[in-house]
C-alpha cells in the first residue's frame, strides 16, 4: 500500500501524495477530519480510490511513530 504514496520535489513541493495525482496525504487527512466519508472524497477526486485513501492513513500512521516531539502551542489568554 505504501507504494501507492510518493514524494517528488517537482510535484507540490515534496508532499506526499496519492502517487499518480497531485492528492496530498494531508489533502485526505484533513478530509477526513472534517467528517467526509471516502465515498465523498472519491466522488470529489474520482483519481482517488478507497485502497488509495487507506495507504495515505496508513503512510501517516508510520509517519507519526518516527521518533520526533510535536510540541503543541497552549492557547493563550
Amino acid at each position: 500500500m505504501a507504494a501507492m504514496i510518493t514524494s517528488d520535489p517537482n510535484v507540490m513541493m515534496g508532499k506526499p501524495v496519492i502517487a499518480g495525482t497531485r492528492i496530498t496525504v494531508e489533502l485526505i487527512l484533513e478530509k477526513l477530519a472534517a467528517g467526509e466519508s471516502m465515498a465523498q472524497i472519491v466522488a470529489s477526486h474520482p483519481s482517488v480510490t478507497e485502497e488509495a485513501i487507506r495507504a495515505a492513513l496508513a503512510f501517516a500512521s508510520e509517519a507519526l511513530k518516527a521518533d520526533v516531539v510535536y510540541p503543541l502551542s497552549t492557547p493563550t489568554k
